[in-house]
């Protein structure tokens, strides 16, 4: 099986229409493109969802990755974030950085609207902060 970025894009917007997002009505959906220690593709997806107290709420990026983590997947070779906004929004910073801890490489942004932006984290995110300090 060979993902694409429009099958992680679909995986990513069917998981916005989970979020919970109360406060704001903007909805986030993710989706990771990982590979399982024999090599096998899996699909993990996320959705962000808000709290009245804001430093418990999550971003949809985060929450896949915590979900992959969970299921022992180590590897992410891209995440697909989907969003209404136009043109279509990036991970946050803190994604970003998050997203960095697990080299992921390729970013895949799309929204309802059918615009797609692809990017490299290294492109979102110059200068990491990485275990041996800052990426330079």
């Amino acid at each position: 099986m060979s993902v694409s970025d429009q099958d992680l894009l679909d995986v990513a917007k069917k998981y916005a229409a989970n979020a919970y997002a109360p406060l704001s009505n903007y909805h986030v959906g993710a989706a990771l493109l990982c590979r399982d220690a024999a090599g096998n593709e899996r699909i993990i997806g996320g959705c962000n969802f808000e709290h009245i107290i804001l430093s418990l709420s999550n971003c949809a990026e985060r929450v896949a990755i915590q979900t992959a983590m969970a299921e022992g997947l180590r590897t992410i070779e891209a995440v697909a974030v989907y969003t209404v906004s136009s043109p279509p929004a990036a991970p946050c910073g803190s994604c970003r950085q998050m997203l960095h801890s697990f080299k992921v490489g390729r970013v895949i942004m799309g929204n309802d609207r059918g615009e797609i932006r692809i990017s490299t984290l290294s492109e979102l995110l110059p200068l990491a902060f990485d275990l041996e300090g800052p990426v330079r």
